[in-house]
């Protein structure tokens, strides 16, 4: 009987699910890595969220291993090469949540542009600043998507009834206007010169670390609004606080961070991330876009399905 280890948070059909393929599934979502280190010889498959580092040393003591699920999408946490190398099958599922990221980005910029936080924590202790409160309208804004994978493109297909134009630049893959007559095609230059609202929905790779620098928020329009939902080092956070202060960029919705994990914040970062959260202009999440319970179903049911077909991100 093969064994799986699960080692993070799934819907609790999957390993009920798997039990019932024949597997003999381990599910601690305590596991630390150490553990991993000391056991994941015993197992031909493992699943992991965000916790656990697939890189060569820990696949290498992984000899018995046929099969690597990554929850979600972000692969920078699995050496796919090496992985390859051994002729283990990686597998993700950026399909699974793509959708509840596009809704969670959009249901930030909806509550960046009404002021809804302010207004709700205003009125909640009795004052009544209409003024202070308006908001503006999303209808007829330009709003550029740079990387149009799964996220990406299911933002855009979000954004379809608000009558937003919709622009969108992906550097590896052409997007089929006449799919999506609703998408303008641009270079990069194109949209950071036109657009009013940029949401990034890069992979974090070593091209796309601080991809949005001082460099690129200085060749955007004077109040563009920053939407983050992919990874947090895409974003200089230190480039977007100096653009804020100084008016360049209007607000940003913020769902990621290059800093995670708030009780391993250096003094640096506490006072980095103190002056980030005091705009009021800035709406952030704990890294939640794409965590919701429709979202935990479907990936555990595409997990399933992969492992059972012997699907592979290199097939």
């Amino acid at each position: 009987m093969k064994k799986i280890l699960i080692t993070d948070y799934v819907h609790p059909e999957l390993p009920q699910w798997l039990t019932g393929k024949g597997f003999e599934v381990e599910y601690n979502k305590n596991i630390t890595r150490e553990e991993v280190k000391s056991r994941i010889g015993e197992f031909q498959g493992i699943v992991i969220n965000s916790k656990i580092i697939m890189d060569e040393p820990m696949i290498r003591l992984g000899h018995q291993l046929e099969f690597i699920v990554r929850l979600g999408s972000g692969m920078e946490i699995v050496d796919i090469p090496y992985s390859r190398s051994q002729g283990i099958r990686v597998i993700n599922t950026p399909e699974g949540n793509s959708g509840a990221v596009g809704e969670h980005a959009l249901g930030m910029l909806l509550s960046l542009s009404n002021n809804l936080c302010r207004g709700n924590n205003e009125v909640k202790k009795l004052l009544w600043n209409r003024e202070a409160n308006r908001g503006y309208e999303l209808r007829r804004k330009k709003i550029g998507i740079i990387g149009f994978g799964h996220t990406g493109s299911q933002l855009a297909y979000t954004l379809q009834g608000l009558g937003m134009e919709v622009w969108a630049h992906d550097k590896y893959k052409r997007i089929s206007e006449p799919e999506r007559p609703y998408i303008k095609e641009c270079s990069l230059e194109e949209l950071l010169n036109n657009v009013d609202i940029i949401s990034f929905h890069l992979p974090l790779t070593k091209e796309t670390v601080h991809f949005c620098d001082d460099a690129m928020l200085s060749r955007c329009r004077e109040g563009v609004i920053i939407i983050n939902t992919s990874r947090g080092e895409v974003l200089d956070t230190r480039a977007l606080i100096k653009a804020l202060h100084k008016g360049k960029v209007k607000g940003a919705c913020l769902d990621v961070f290059e800093n995670e994990k708030p009780n391993t914040y250096s003094k640096e970062e506490e006072k980095m991330y103190k002056e980030l959260f005091s705009y009021s202009n800035v709406i952030v999440s704990p890294h939640v876009a794409g965590w919701t319970h429709e979202s935990l179903l479907r990936i555990a049911k595409l997990v399933l399905e992969r492992i059972e077909n012997g699907y592979s991100l290199f097939a």
